[in-house]
């Protein structure tokens, strides 16, 4: 076994998971991830990209810039999304 192997799903990179509950909690980050999500797939994928970029120039943690790559996978952000707004949905009352 190589300790280089990658996860098998989105849902054993441990970050991501932290990263969108996290934005279940905290309304900044909670509005940051919900404009991003809802930008049409290629406009996020450039805005990811950017972003990456920046992580990686500023070095940012390595779990973190996975958690962030997991998005640029239009299914896995449109998972992402749904959760984010089931969460603000939760927040208001309305579920």
């Amino acid at each position: 076994m190589s300790a280089r192997a990658a996860p098998r799903t989105v849902g054993d990179i441990d970050s991501f998971v932290t990263m969108l509950l996290a934005a279940c909690e905290d309304e900044s980050m909670h509005a940051q991830l919900e404009r991003l999500l809802s930008l049409p797939d290629a406009e996020r994928q450039a805005t990811i990209h950017a972003w990456l970029t920046d992580l990686l120039v500023a070095e940012a943690p390595q779990d973190f810039i996975q958690a962030v790559a997991c998005l640029m996978d239009d299914r896995i952000a449109e998972k992402a999304y749904e959760m984010i707004f089931k969460c603000s949905r939760e927040r208001a009352g309305g579920a």
